[in-house]
């Protein structure tokens, strides 16, 4: 996985979630609380997402091949839309039945293990909050001076924006958790365990929503940052190339941009100049834009004609 990929944030969350998930199931069969069962379920969701997310990135890495002459990038975007669908069914709609289920049939809490979802939720928030500052400190690596809805939308890595998601649902998940243990506890009616289910799971199908809509994007194929488009501009343009009559850039993975464009060169100038002009506006781009691994550049007699064209 790329250093932007978010890789120490993908694995610190696995561990945290998968030692939270086995500590909730163990306080879910205690206590019987539908809000601890809910998130036992996320947890345990979270902790394959975050496989899927290591698989992809395994399998992006793959070399080009003859029937994938672009490479793999884009199987990172696959893996992260499965995770958005897997958020969606197994942790939102399991919490969402099992919280109706339990409004209508609702049971208070044993109070001599009143302790025991309460240890462990107050855990889990500390572990979450662990794995979510690894995740803002992978984050900032490239985030630059954006605001972080900006960066969730514009990364075109999708583990870090997952993760981000993942862990903000899960603290806010356990605060809700937290909420409905502690009313029922404090009151004997189980409807305000079944209301903490029910707020995890329209949560967790809310952030599943964002994260397919956004990797979604990635999928059909995005641009590059307008950062990146202006210094590719400001690249190509040089000794044999006058100006860029038309460009196009595509993401073939997050690591990975491809750069099309057509050129305007002088009518003067011989077949081999114009050989030389495109070698060297490809080194160009390449230094100021290293992702920029896959350029074609047409070379062409400019006009406004040609340019209304296009």
């Amino acid at each position: 996985m790329s250093h932007g990929g978010g890789g120490k944030a993908v694995v610190a969350a696995l561990v945290a979630n998968l030692s939270i998930a086995v500590l909730k199931f163990l306080a879910y069969l205690l206590t019987m609380s539908s809000s601890l069962l809910a998130e036992s379920i996320h947890s345990l969701a979270d902790s394959g997402n975050q496989l899927l997310l290591l698989v992809g990135a395994k399998k992006a890495a793959r070399q080009a091949s003859p029937e994938h002459p672009f490479g793999y990038g884009r199987e990172r975007y696959v893996y992260a839309f499965l995770v958005s669908i897997i958020l969606f069914s197994v942790g939102g709609v399991f919490a969402l039945y099992e919280g109706y289920s339990k409004w209508q049939h609702p049971h208070a809490l044993d109070p001599k293990w009143a302790w025991v979802p309460l240890a462990v939720l107050i855990g889990a928030i500390i572990l979450e909050g662990r794995s979510f500052t690894v995740a803002i400190k992978e984050s900032n690596l490239t985030r630059g001076s954006k605001g972080w809805v900006a960066f969730i939308r514009t990364a075109k890595a999708p583990e870090l924006p997952v993760i981000l998601l993942e862990d903000s649902a899960a603290l806010l998940g356990l605060v809700f958790a937290l909420f409905g243990v502690s009313m029922t506890l404090v009151t004997g009616n189980g409807h305000w365990d079944a209301a903490g289910t029910i707020l995890i799971g329209l949560l967790l199908v809310a952030v599943a929503v964002i994260l397919a809509v956004e990797t979604k994007s990635l999928l059909l194929g995005e641009s590059a940052t307008e950062e990146d488009v202006r210094a590719i501009e400001t690249a190509l343009v040089g000794p044999g190339v006058s100006r860029i009559i038309h460009l196009k850039t595509l993401h073939l993975g997050p690591d990975e941009l491809l750069v099309a464009a057509k050129i305007a060169v002088e009518q003067s100038e011989t077949g081999a100049q114009i050989a030389q002009a495109i070698d060297a506006a490809e080194k160009r781009v390449r230094a100021a834009v290293p992702i920029a691994k896959v350029i074609y550049l047409e070379p062409d007699i400019y006009s406004t004609k040609e340019t209304a064209s296009n």
